[in-house]
């Protein structure tokens, strides 16, 4: 924000701060907002115009409109709440503490109340808690000219939903879209009806948002038309609020996948708040769960370490490679994990198939890297220690193990995930302690077991 600007807000002159922040579009003066108190934001948001507020509100997110609404007080936030669309309205209800959003739509008409309540009668997960009412759409016997006087006429409209201009027949059911490209290029009196595109990119509001956008990025359009179970056009999901979709569920994945997600309930979304703020029990249960598989793990380890005391006694530069065959595993165990679970949120990795496809892939890439790494480091150990200590089959058994290490990494770091998703346990949070004592067990197992084997002519007698 422009220093200018924190100078007038701190001296409490508003309307010159106003002047400053309301010189962009909606959407730069939405950010601007972003970055004040709500106090001061609240301040500044009633210097706006009503048109002009009207729109940088609906450039804010869910959080930033939920807390604008309750900082301006009940009056103010049911004058505003009548004005917004039913979707919006929808999603800061949620938000909001219940007896104040109840207030609110105690407030609205009938039809709009009755409208919000339908939307939250759905799965918070379904494509209903994301889709928007305010499209375009003619009927299939329209002219070409008439269909664009009707989108130069659709002013409240915004840029992505005008592109496309839904086509349904006479007694309202879907029959495709047309693109404003299309229509300025076809002749006046076409019928709209003759040039209409793909009536099979189609959601309905049952379907789960995240495929719903999914399915949306796949098809590159700006906007996607969701239909009822009698074909009959009822809203639309808009790319940007595809992408939002997308990245909640990437970033709910990405806090399981650091050990900050929820146990038992691994399908909610962890919220910020409940792990930056408040008491230090919840995020202290939840990460302590899976590391004591790994304290445990690390004993396993140990007495595997203890058992082959005498091997690495004798010849002390096993112990130099030690760090490496665990670290190794290790990192090729958090790759596969961290490909595995965005492969999942993204939709790239399809459950049904996994075997036959992307866990015959995962294999093959292991088999790769363990033996390009294999060779490497064997060659290096071979020369900086088996051979100055006469014992060249060091460089056999690094290599080996390294191999071996690397190679059980990457299918552990895509099985085993797929195994807890299976089960129904969160598999981000749980898979790499998994991985880390099954590889560092099995891993340094073969490393000395090798050694003992190879190197028993330099054991003592």
């Amino acid at each position: 924000m422009n220093p200018e600007t924190y100078t007038h807000l701190h001296a409490g002159d508003w309307h010159r701060a106003h002047a400053l922040l309301a010189r962009g579009v909606p959407a730069e003066t939405a950010r601007n907002l972003a970055e004040l108190d709500l106090d001061d934001r609240w301040e500044i948001f009633q210097l706006i115009e009503s048109k002009e507020a009207l729109a940088v509100f609906l450039h804010m997110d869910d959080e930033e409109q939920a807390n604008l609404l309750e900082t301006m007080g009940l009056d103010e936030a049911r004058k505003l709440a009548n004005h917004l669309p039913v979707y919006t309205l929808a999603r800061t209800y949620e938000i909001l503490p219940r007896q104040y959003g109840d207030a609110i739509l105690d407030n609205l008409s009938h039809a709009r109340r009755d409208a919000v309540l339908a939307i939250l009668r759905h799965p918070v997960d379904s494509v209903a808690r994301v889709m928007r009412t305010d499209f375009e759409v003619v009927d299939g016997g329209t002219s070409v000219a008439d269909a664009l006087q009707r989108l130069r006429a659709s002013t409240a409209l915004s840029d992505d939903v005008v592109s496309l201009l839904f086509v349904t027949d006479a007694e309202g059911h879907y029959l495709g879209y047309v693109r404003l490209s299309s229509l300025m290029r076809a002749e006046p009196g076409t019928v709209v009806g003759s040039i209409v595109e793909s009536r099979n990119n189609r959601i309905a509001p049952t379907d789960n948002k995240v495929d719903a956008a999914r399915m949306l990025q796949r098809t590159n359009l700006p906007v996607l038309p969701v239909v009822d179970t009698a074909n009959r056009l009822v809203g639309v999901i808009r790319f940007d609020d595809a992408m939002d979709v997308l990245e909640e569920d990437t970033s709910e994945d990405v806090y399981k996948k650091a050990g900050i997600g929820d146990l038992i309930h691994n399908k909610d979304v962890v919220r910020s708040e409940k792990l930056t703020s408040g008491g230090i029990g919840y995020p202290v249960k939840v990460r302590l769960a899976f590391l004591m598989v790994t304290l445990a793990g690390g004993l396993m380890v140990g007495g595997v370490i203890d058992f082959f005391e005498d091997t690495l006694a004798a010849i002390v530069a096993l112990a130099i490679f030690i760090p490496l065959v665990m670290d190794m595993g290790g990192n090729v165990g958090t790759q596969s994990t961290t490909i595995f679970a965005r492969g999942l949120a993204l939709g790239h990795i399809d459950l049904g198939r996994f075997f036959r496809t992307h866990m015959v892939r995962e294999a093959m890439v292991g088999l790769a890297m363990g033996a390009v790494i294999a060779v490497l480091a064997g060659t290096i150990a071979y020369f900086w220690q088996g051979a100055p200590n006469d014992i060249p089959q060091l460089g056999i058994v690094v290599g080996v193990a390294l191999f071996f290490s690397v190679f059980t990494a990457a299918l552990l770091g895509f099985l085993l995930p797929w195994l807890l998703v299976k089960i129904g346990v969160d598999h981000a949070p749980g898979a790499d302690p998994f991985i880390t004592t099954i590889k560092d067990f099995t891993g340094l197992a073969v490393y000395f077991g090798m050694a003992a084997w190879l190197l028993s002519a330099h054991m003592p007698v």
